[in-house]
């Protein structure tokens, strides 16, 4: 037991926050052909985080568990090389909403999983049920060109049922939904309860938060209109607008 829980924690040393086995990887389906390369936010992390975890800490672990599932979650397309959710049992529970499970949340992908809501379609900042995992990725992708960083700010409890406090940020720098990039931090707050099983794989995932600090920063963003779309260059005219963005 104890040598099948020091395997689920090893590290390749080419990503210090985030465990996945380099002779594991070769039999891996990679969303993108192979290994994510996290070095923009990590840097970005590094340079914003409020917290210095000490090695082998009980909320390092758990920073770098969550950090490892995100990315199995955005990077892998089969769930049985998932090694940090116990397939069987894992269900994700945002905000009190209905469960979801390992398919279903692979499916989806963690921004639409994350940002589903009960509120009606009129007062929905952002409709999940209309994007992929395609679209959501590549739109908080442009919002966020360095990543949208994550740290692990107190733990309450440890395993089975860890209790922890978060924060998530990083910089709009690019456009968003038809809102122009501000430059500034946006950030949000939330806890999480992880149920873990005794090899310290997520079982259930709870997450609570206030989706409303996250779009408050991405809607401040002044609205792209379509009259600011590239159009060709005069030189007679001083009056000739580019778009910002080419």
């Amino acid at each position: 037991m104890e040598a099948e829980k020091e395997a689920a924690v090893l590290k390749v040393a080419g990503d210090k926050y985030r465990s996945f086995l380099d002779e594991e990887s070769k039999n891996t389906q990679w969303r993108h052909g192979g290994p994510p390369i996290y070095d923009d936010v990590n840097q970005l992390f590094e340079d914003g985080r409020t917290q210095v975890w000490p090695e082998g800490s009980l909320e390092e672990i758990v920073q770098n568990a969550i950090k490892t599932w995100e990315m199995e979650l955005s990077h892998k397309t089969r769930l049985q090389d998932f090694k940090t959710i116990n397939p069987e049992h894992f269900k994700l529970i945002v905000n009190g909403r209905k469960g979801l499970s390992g398919e279903e949340t692979l499916k989806l992908g963690s921004y639409n999983a994350l940002l589903k809501s009960n509120l009606p379609e009129e007062f929905k900042y952002y409709k999940a049920d209309e994007e992929s995992f395609e679209s959501s990725h590549d739109a908080f992708r442009s919002a966020f060109p360095r990543g949208f960083a994550w740290e692990v700010l107190s733990v309450h409890s440890g395993p089975p049922v860890i209790a922890y406090k978060f924060r998530h940020w990083g910089y709009f720098e690019g456009p968003f939904k038809g809102h122009a990039p501000t430059g500034e931090m946006v950030e949000f707050y939330g806890m999480g309860i992880l149920k873990v099983d005794e090899l310290l794989r997520a079982e259930d995932v709870e997450i609570y938060y206030d989706p409303a600090e996250l779009f408050g920063g991405l809607l401040k963003g002044a609205p792209i209109s379509e009259s600011h779309i590239d159009q060709p260059h005069n030189p007679d005219s001083a009056s000739t607008t580019r778009c910002p963005f080419q």
